[in-house]
């Protein structure tokens, strides 16, 4: 099954997070099929932090949306992210965005996410990978949400991580 996901942290060293947390959902059988830029983005909800870095990834996998969430919440829980204040510093957030064929809403998980129309720090990587791609129940494209985003927080590129030698 196809599925968009966003990762983003704050804490510690963000962009080998970012890394660490590929490697570890294709360790898990998550198949990274495209990733967006690095995007360094200001703060949204809970300004008296430092900046993030996000990105987006589409990727394959053949877990169930609850496997999915089980699988993304054991990275963070690796990847040492603690319990805090909402939209708050973390080393790691890993949030399902879209998955293919899926509309979801319980408790735990909702899917498509509930807030990415109104997350530019989402819908600026999701719309440079995928600015086509119909988000389901809003029955826009990534493209148009992130043209109509009323949130108007700084997001800017900062190139793509590098494997070193």
């Amino acid at each position: 099954m196809r599925v968009y996901l966003g990762l983003g942290g704050n804490v510690g060293n963000p962009a080998r997070e970012l890394q660490a947390a590929r490697r570890d959902l294709e360790k898990r059988g998550v198949h990274i099929l495209k990733k967006s830029s690095i995007y360094e983005t200001a703060p949204v909800g809970y300004a008296a932090q430092p900046w993030f870095l996000n990105q987006v990834l589409e990727a394959e996998t053949d877990a169930s949306p609850w496997q999915l969430l089980s699988l993304v919440k054991g990275i963070e829980r690796d990847r040492g992210r603690k319990p805090g204040p909402k939209n708050g510093p973390r080393t790691i957030d890993i949030d399902i965005l879209i998955m293919d064929g899926v509309i979801l809403e319980t408790a735990a998980l909702t899917v498509p996410h509930p807030r990415l129309a109104g997350r530019r720090f989402v819908l600026a990587p999701l719309a440079e990978i995928a600015p086509r791609k119909i988000v389901p129940v809003l029955g826009k494209t990534i493209r148009a949400l992130f043209r109509d985003c009323p949130d108007r927080s700084i997001v800017r590129p900062v190139g793509r991580l590098r494997r070193r030698p």
